[in-house]
């Protein structure tokens, strides 16, 4: 009926009154001499008992150096064992962590530090160069780096205060552990504000309805810097006595040699994976007996690609569906009530509301039909940092965050992906912003006006495509290597269109449908 709120078909769960880390690491000890986390090229191994410890010298280090409650610590750097031991240092010492694309540009990086007011950075030797400038611009007091590195202080020097921090007196109901940023439904990135309890409430909503578990090996391919990443692995999975196997890149070939020979359970993903392990012939080389499932978020899946992996691995294939906004899971098709259906990304999690509204109209829409999806529950983020403006248009008075998806929920309770209202790309599971890219491009001489859109593209979901209105002839290839030099790899331009006029509403608002329905009729016929 009009106007339903669709419930979680799960029971509510409680949520402790505790910070993060202290959950995480709540039975740390008792599995002390088990790996935690292991670097897969190298091996390296940090065991439970090696991981609390070395929290509990983090937060004494940082405390030593007057790193009080509140302040920010930027992190830097691709998975290694050493990121967990960061992120919780700084939990435990009462700070707030902002997680950094590695893939940023020294601008990108600039932007970051400074909205966040970051007191500390941590990087590793080869983004030391750029961290070291991008620092000194945005007002960072002290760069650490894993290992050595000319100008900053290495991190292991954090670990030479004793283990015994002072106490910090944390709410985990209003102080920040994490500031990721997100793109949210339009315009540039904003620090995500992100509470202990929101972080908590949604491990506690996952436990009866996410994969991981006690003894679990999970190859960890998804970046920490990203909420699905951080959450569900370096969270979640830990808090349950799994190991992780650490990438700090994904390489098709060394992901399925970790997959082998580290005997991996559960593989965590997005999209693109989902499609090399379904059609990549490198894959029939690779002993993946011990993979019992395979889970994708960060962008929707086909359900055809879903059934193609699941025939070809032997093992279940199932999806989830989440926001940075949201710490980040929403709903998950593992233990549904009638099982996972393809195509579907489940029901909602424990203690969380759904409705579906007209995207124009704010009105509810009924079972079944297309509307934006609106979810309200502990995990909803506190808020836009610095953007009340883009806070409220995201997040209404009643406490119902809209997350510009477009789906459907059947008649079961399952819900499905359409499309989405924001004009955001997904490009491999990573968020991009037209308005960034157009902003790049209008800066180059020869562009008179510019806008980008998402494009389909099979391994990657959707790239950046730009449609250009140019003051004089320039090679395509020319501005798609004018943007690369400026944004990073995943933002960069793949295509670029010559159009006479860029579509604009009234108020100046790029009209990116129109351009988007030009490129399918224009492919259909």
């Amino acid at each position: 009926m009009a106007g339903e709120i669709v419930l979680s078909p799960h029971p509510d769960v409680t949520v402790p009154d505790v910070p993060l880390h202290e959950y995480v690491l709540a039975d740390a000890m008792g599995r002390a001499d088990q790996a935690a986390l292991i670097d897969g090229p190298s091996g390296r191994t940090l065991t439970y008992g090696q991981l609390a410890g070395g929290i509990r010298r983090v937060a004494a280090g940082l405390a030593a150096r007057g790193f009080a409650k509140g302040d920010v610590f930027a992190i830097y750097s691709p998975n290694v064992p050493e990121y967990a031991l960061a992120f919780y240092g700084v939990s435990a010492a009462g700070g707030v962590n902002t997680t950094i694309s590695p893939l940023y540009t020294v601008e990108e990086l600039v932007r970051q530090l400074t909205d966040a007011r970051a007191r500390f950075l941590l990087t590793v030797p080869p983004f030391l160069p750029k961290a070291l400038e991008a620092a000194g611009r945005s007002g960072v007091e002290e760069v650490f780096v894993l290992g050595e590195g000319e100008g900053a202080t290495p991190f292991a020097d954090l670990l030479t205060a004793g283990d015994t921090p002072p106490a910090v007196e944390i709410d985990p109901g209003s102080d920040l552990v994490v500031l990721p940023y997100s793109s949210g439904t339009t315009g540039v990135n904003k620090g995500v504000m992100l509470t202990h309890r929101n972080l908590v409430a949604n491990l506690c909503q996952g436990a009866p309805t996410l994969l991981a578990g006690e003894g679990e090996r999970l190859i960890a391919v998804l970046p920490f810097f990203h909420i699905y990443g951080l959450v569900v692995l370096m969270a979640a999975a830990v808090s349950r006595g799994s190991t992780l196997v650490t990438m700090p890149r994904f390489d098709l070939e060394e992901f399925l040699r970790l997959l082998q020979d580290q005997r991996i359970t559960r593989a965590y993903v997005a999209p693109p994976i989902v499609l090399a392990l379904a059609k990549h012939p490198m894959v029939d080389k690779y002993d993946l007996s011990a993979l019992k499932s395979v889970f994708s978020g960060a962008a929707p899946l086909d359900a055809s690609l879903e059934r193609a992996c699941t025939g070809r691995l032997g093992c279940e294939v199932i999806q989830g569906w989440g926001l940075t906004e949201t710490s980040p899971v929403v709903t998950t098709n593992y233990n549904t009530p009638q099982g996972p259906r393809p195509g579907s990304v489940g029901v909602p999690l424990p203690n969380t509301e759904l409705r579906v509204v007209d995207p124009a109209t704010g009105a509810d829409v009924s079972r079944g039909e297309t509307g934006e999806l609106l979810v309200r529950g502990p995990q909803v983020m506190k808020g836009y940092l610095n953007a009340p403006e883009a806070t409220a248009a995201m997040l209404d008075p009643d406490g119902w965050l809209h997350t510009g998806d477009l789906g459907t929920v059947d008649e079961h309770g399952y819900v499905f992906i359409v499309d989405r209202v924001k004009e955001l790309i997904k490009y491999k599971g990573l968020q991009v912003a037209p308005a960034e890219l157009e902003a790049v491009l209008i800066s180059h001489p020869e562009v008179a006006d510019a806008a980008v859109v998402r494009y389909p593209d099979e391994q990657a979901g959707e790239v950046p495509k730009a449609f250009v209105v140019a003051r004089n002839p320039v090679d395509p290839e020319e501005l798609m290597a004018f943007v690369a030099e400026r944004v990073a790899p995943h933002k960069k331009v793949r295509q670029v269109e010559f159009v006479d006029e860029i579509p604009k509403a009234a108020s100046g608002k790029i009209l990116r449908r129109l351009l988007m329905d030009r490129d399918r009729e224009g492919a259909a016929g």
